[in-house]
């Protein structure tokens, strides 16, 4: 299992097309082959601060999700709604069970 978080520091006056646009890729992305779960959080400690965690089958589906026609166009309109870099923190493994 792969798992993904990605960061985003979004621009304050494009949090609302962030936000719709990020509704677009979940919906396609939750579809996709090898999609175990795909869900953005807002952060409860900064503004206009999400993260994206994404679990994936293998790296395979990860791969095929990176080159889809859905993720590469909100790639390209994430650029002008990002207020820094993208963080993106990458881990390979299974739950823990305690």
């Amino acid at each position: 299992m792969i798992i993904v978080h990605a960061k985003l520091d979004i621009l304050p006056e494009q949090e609302e097309r962030f936000l719709k646009e990020a509704d677009s890729l979940l919906a396609a992305t939750r579809a996709e082959e090898g999609n175990i779960s795909y869900e953005l959080f807002k952060s409860v400690e900064q503004e206009h601060y999400y993260t994206m965690v994404e679990i994936w089958k293998d790296f395979g589906a990860v791969q095929a999700h990176n080159s889809s026609g859905h993720f590469q166009a909100f790639v390209q309109t994430a650029k002008t709604l990002l207020a820094s870099p993208m963080e993106l923190k990458v881990f390979q493994g299974e739950p823990v069970q305690a």
